[in-house]
């Protein structure tokens, strides 16, 4: 359990930031959590000036970081339903498409919230999916789609499965590497 105090201030200044008061803190931190503004974690009595002085001199980097996140405006303007409503529209119309072009078929294609799984492929032949898929750029959905495909084919993860991930999507590692650098800030959102 955490005895940390939030002080519940904002301090208006570029970039905006949210101030948590620790009693545990030793020296002022910031810290840039998902869905969120910067967080700026400072030990008891470090005055407002302090605060301003730390985020200035940190704020080419906190630019820098916030400008390779996720979209929070996006985030932020979307509900669950929507997201799910649009993730199957989009999902399908990828789906269908490279199934005919890759010679595969499906069972049924499932939208669901899985907290850790951006899809799966069942030995039946169901693909399911992430719904905030929608909310990553496209070729990053169009990557998983592809990717549980490849799967109706090869089960495993094997030098067969990449084989055919690459024939498919030749440059599959970008996706794959932007899903691995952002994707926990798409898991960690919750719309409101």
């Amino acid at each position: 359990m955490h005895r940390d105090a939030p002080l519940g201030r904002r301090v208006t200044a570029e970039p905006a930031y949210e101030v948590r008061v620790s009693a545990r803190a030793r020296r002022g931190r910031i810290e840039l959590p998902p869905g969120r503004p910067p967080l700026v974690v400072v030990p008891r009595g470090t005055s407002d000036r302090e605060i301003r002085r730390l985020v200035e001199r940190h704020s080419d980097w906190i630019r820098r970081r916030l400008s390779q996140r996720v979209n929070t405006l996006i985030l932020e303007s979307i509900s669950e339903s929507d997201g799910r409503r649009e993730a199957r529209k989009v999902v399908t119309e990828v789906a269908e498409s490279e199934a005919v072009r890759l010679g595969l078929t499906y069972a049924s294609l499932q939208i669901r919230d899985q907290r850790t799984r951006w899809g799966s492929c069942s030995p039946s032949g169901t693909l399911t999916f992430n719904w905030r898929l929608v909310l990553a750029p496209h070729a990053v959905l169009d990557y998983v789609v592809v990717h549980e495909l490849c799967h109706l084919r090869e089960a495993n993860h094997g030098p067969g499965f990449w084989q055919l991930v690459e024939q498919a999507r030749p440059d599959y590692k970008v996706p794959r590497a932007w899903l691995r650098r952002h994707g926990h800030e798409l898991l960690a959102y919750r719309p409101s």
